[in-house]
């Protein structure tokens, strides 16, 4: 196997989280999203919603980025904020579930975790069709139709900020992905085949 590992960030309603799944399912590789928030909210002994809490707090601004990056590296955790402390052990759950063979992560910034390893697919999900995305979001997420752009805004300015916030990169900046799809255009089984494809 080539490519070990895929990353995958995606737009909010752009169905990236069921492409994962459905991924995880037809390559037999395991898919990790949720499971590495419920591991270091165990590990620091919060509820999962603390932890997605701090990742709000997270903010875009350089000096917070060079603040975090700098305690990182450092491997010292006391000197983290808490919300550093959050992206330190994502990190190194990753790094830990990668060690135990191929797999897919969902968001938590997991190219950078596995920046320095061998065989990582770095990819972005999105959807060009907005009210493909709405009709998602409603549906998927049970949101109301009135609350369903709000939402989508919400959730896209928190990743695209904890992503900026803890890699110093612009979250949509299509230099930093191996591969873009648009699940408009593919739709889920199509986009599933081609990161399957991947695998083989």
């Amino acid at each position: 196997m080539k490519f070990r590992y895929i990353t995958i960030e995606r737009e909010y309603g752009s169905g990236g989280t069921k492409i994962a799944r459905r991924l995880s399912e037809v390559s037999g590789v395991p898919c990790y999203g949720r499971e590495i928030l419920e591991a270091v909210a165990k590990k620091q002994g919060i509820p999962v919603e603390r932890i997605n809490q701090y990742e709000e707090k997270a903010t875009g601004s350089l000096i917070y980025s060079m603040f975090v990056m700098s305690r990182v590296q450092t491997g010292d955790p006391n000197m983290l904020t808490k919300e550093g402390k959050v992206f330190l052990d994502e990190q190194l759950e990753i790094r830990r579930l990668a060690m135990e063979g191929p797999a897919i992560f969902l968001g938590h910034c997991a190219s950078d975790a596995l920046r320095d390893q061998k065989g990582v697919i770095k990819v972005f999900i999105h959807s060009e069709n907005e009210e493909e995305v709405k009709n998602r979001i409603a549906k998927d997420y049970g949101i109301a139709p009135g609350d369903v752009e709000s939402t989508r805004r919400f959730y896209n300015k928190k990743r695209a900020g904890y992503f900026r916030a803890n890699t110093g990169n612009e979250w949509k900046d299509l230099k930093n992905y191996d591969v873009v799809l648009d699940s408009a255009k593919l739709g889920i089984e199509g986009c599933v085949n081609i990161l399957k494809g991947i695998f083989e």
